[in-house]
């Protein structure tokens, strides 16, 4: 079999040290998007200027939900090593 090139990745990856960032980023958006949409349509429902509404809850909850990701994270990996088996 002959080696084919690989294909470049769309963008390149950062170092994994960036992983305790981005993690908590991503896990962030999206938790906020959801509960923040969700809390919106059950307490406007579909009403007129209810994506906008939606969006400035979102932002709202994004702005306390990252950084308090960031400090409560540590504690988390702790109690989850405490209660699940981890392999070896």
């Amino acid at each position: 079999m002959e080696n084919l090139p690989t294909q470049p990745s769309a963008f390149r990856k950062l170092p994994a040290r960036y992983a305790v960032i981005v993690l908590p980023l991503l896990l962030s958006c999206i938790m906020t998007c959801l509960i923040s949409g969700i809390s919106t349509l059950r307490g406007v429902g579909f009403a007129p200027g209810v994506l906008h509404l939606w969006l400035g809850s979102w932002g709202l909850s994004w702005l306390i939900a990252f950084p308090t990701l960031l400090a409560v994270l540590p504690l988390v990996r702790r109690l989850t090593a405490a209660v699940v088996e981890m392999p070896p």
